[in-house]
C-alpha cells in the first residue's frame, strides 16, 4: 500500500476540514496534531484551500495533509503544488484518478457502488473513499461490500459522528474513518481551537480503545 495512505490507517481518523480563513489553517493543525490527530483533509470548497494547504505544510510539514473534494485535474495540480501528499475526491473522474496515478500521488476517490468499485480496481487502487457513508447504508454496505471485494479497504466519510465511529473502525476493511465533527467549520471560525484539540484527543481515545493502540504517525 502506498506509504501515505498506511500512516493514515496508522492514524485510523482524517479530520474532513472545511476553512474560510487561510489565517486559522496553522492554528488548525496545530490543535489537531496537540490532540494527536497529525492529518487534515483540506477541502476545495472554499477559495482558501489551497493557501491553507500551503500554510500547513510549510509550517508543520509532519502533518499529513491532503485535500478533498477535488473534482478536476487542475485542482489536483493546485493542491500538489500547495503541498497535499493525498488526494481525496467524492466521487470517481478518470481524469482526476489518472493524473494522480501518473504522478505517484496518493488518491482515494470516492465510491457508491460495486461498478465504481471495478473502475477503481481496474487501475489498481485497492483504498477507496466509501461516501456519502450513512446516507450509503453505513456498515451494513460496508459489510456486504467486503464479500465480492475482500482486498479493497475503504475510508468511510459523511454523516459519521464519534457515537457511529466505533462501528466503522470495528469492520477489517474501514482502512481509516473520515469526519468533521472534530474541526467544524463554525469551530474554526470562531476560534475554538482548544476545543478541536479535545474533541481530536477524544476521537484518537475511541480510536485507540477499538483498535489497540495502534501508533500515532507523526
Amino acid at each position: 500500500m502506498n506509504q501515505v495512505l498506511a500512516a493514515l490507517g496508522r492514524v485510523g481518523l482524517v479530520p474532513v476540514i472545511k476553512i474560510e480563513s487561510a489565517e486559522d489553517a496553522v492554528p488548525l493543525a496545530r490543535a489537531l496534531f496537540e490532540g494527536e490527530l497529525p492529518v487534515a483533509e483540506i477541502t476545495f470548497r472554499t477559495a482558501a484551500a489551497g493557501e491553507a494547504i500551503h500554510r500547513i505544510a510549510r509550517d508543520l510539514p509532519e502533518m499529513i495533509l491532503g485535500a478533498g473534494t477535488v473534482l478536476t485535474a487542475r485542482q489536483v495540480d493546485q493542491a500538489v503544488e500547495a503541498g497535499a501528499k493525498f488526494i481525496v475526491s467524492p466521487g470517481f473522474d478518470p481524469a482526476v484518478v489518472d493524473w494522480c496515478l501518473a504522478r505517484d500521488i496518493a488518491v482515494t476517490p470516492g465510491v457508491a457502488t460495486p461498478s465504481e468499485v471495478i473502475m477503481a480496481l481496474a487501475r489498481g487502487l485497492q483504498c477507496l473513499k466509501f461516501f456519502p457513508a450513512e446516507e450509503l447504508g453505513g456498515t451494513r454496505m460496508l459489510k456486504a461490500l467486503a464479500g465480492p471485494f475482500g482486498d479493497v479497504q475503504f475510508i468511510p466519510t459523511g454523516g459519521i459522528t464519534a457515537v457511529s465511529l466505533p462501528d466503522y473502525l470495528r469492520l477489517p476493511n474501514v482502512l481509516a474513518v473520515g469526519g468533521s465533527w472534530m474541526a467544524t467549520a463554525a469551530l474554526i471560525t470562531t476560534g475554538q481551537f482548544d476545543e478541536i484539540r479535545r474533541l481530536a484527543e477524544e476521537a484518537r481515545r475511541i480510536v485507540t480503545s477499538v483498535r489497540g493502540g495502534s501508533e500515532v504517525a507523526k
